[in-house]
């Protein structure tokens, strides 16, 4: 589908687009494997859009009349992810439907169309539109994120970190490189577009992309910083993980050093000697006892005075 600005976007056919008129459009592959042609697209960047790019660097292509990249967009609520293309034109945006498996990006499009009046619309507003759609409600999960890594580190200055503590980092910081990745890659595109290479922007509309760009750098930034909270607080329960065996093994030598006497004990009265004094003793049974009792006592009240429990 094609729109052109009028009174507003109005939706019209191909054959039908006025020339020097800002136009939209939102295609599928099959659709733009039949118009491209019209465009001047290279056949190359049409076959790039047959299948989903799985990575964020991609880069963008400049060509002399036109502009192309390939977009993975994130849905940073839910971690899913679809593909779009974008060709940009004097003029002319088209985005390619490359895997939208939920119609969300088409619906951040519409909504950008719709955002500024046919008076004051441009290209550029158009591009920044869809941009700061993409990014939209980010800030909240990031804000998220850093509460929950709060409340982690609460737990390990409390010494109580529970039982997935290592599990939910790995995942917050998955989620953290995958942002990284997805502003890094909207940045490119935003310097392509701001250096301007084959002119097809009006300097003085190009502020809008520059705010784009200085919106995205800041969300990397804040997540610059969680990445850095979350090897923070890695080290820190290594660390605290450490002192948890370090204290079971004081824990163990002090019981070692307690009860190590009575081996001792038990090996003197194991020897069976024909003249052990207490051999023949009636009491020897009780004594051996009361001896092993007031061994030990001894030295726990030793242990608690060195403080070694």
């Amino acid at each position: 589908m094609f729109f052109q600005y009028v009174n507003g976007p109005v939706e019209t056919d191909i054959k039908k687009l006025k020339k020097n008129t800002l136009t939209a459009g939102y295609l599928s592959p099959d659709e733009l494997e039949k118009v491209y042609g019209k465009f001047g697209f290279s056949e190359s960047t049409v076959a790039s859009c047959r299948r989903a790019n799985k990575y964020f660097r991609s880069g963008v292509e400049i060509y002399g009349d036109y502009t192309f990249t390939e977009l993975r967009v994130i849905d940073v609520s839910t971690s899913d992810d679809d593909c779009v293309a974008l060709y940009i034109k004097k003029d002319l945006i088209i985005v390619v439907d490359v895997e939208d498996t939920d119609g969300s990006t088409k619906s951040k499009f519409m909504g950008a169309l719709n955002r500024y009046t046919a008076e004051n619309v441009t290209l550029e507003k158009i591009i920044y539109s869809f941009l700061d759609s993409l990014i939209a409600g980010d800030i909240k999960v990031i804000e998220q994120t850093g509460t929950r890594l709060s409340e982690l580190e609460e737990q390990l200055i409390e010494k109580k970190p529970e039982h997935d503590f290592e599990l939910d980092l790995l995942k917050t910081k998955k989620q953290l490189l995958l942002l990284r990745n997805y502003y890094e890659q909207i940045l490119d595109i935003t310097e392509s577009i701001d250096e301007n290479e084959n002119d097809l922007f009006d300097s003085d509309c190009l502020m809008y992309i520059n705010n784009i760009s200085k919106r995205v750098e800041r969300l990397r930034e804040d997540v610059d910083s969680l990445k850095n909270t979350v090897e923070h607080l890695q080290d820190a329960y290594s660390t605290f993980l450490d002192a948890e065996l370090n204290n079971t093994t004081k824990i163990l030598t002090v019981i070692s050093t307690i009860f190590f006497p009575l081996t001792i004990i038990v090996g003197w009265y194991g020897m069976n000697f024909k003249y052990m004094p207490e051999f023949d003793w009636k009491y020897g049974y009780v004594y051996v006892i009361a001896l092993s009792v007031v061994v030990v006592a001894i030295l726990t009240l030793i242990g608690k005075k060195k403080k070694w429990f």
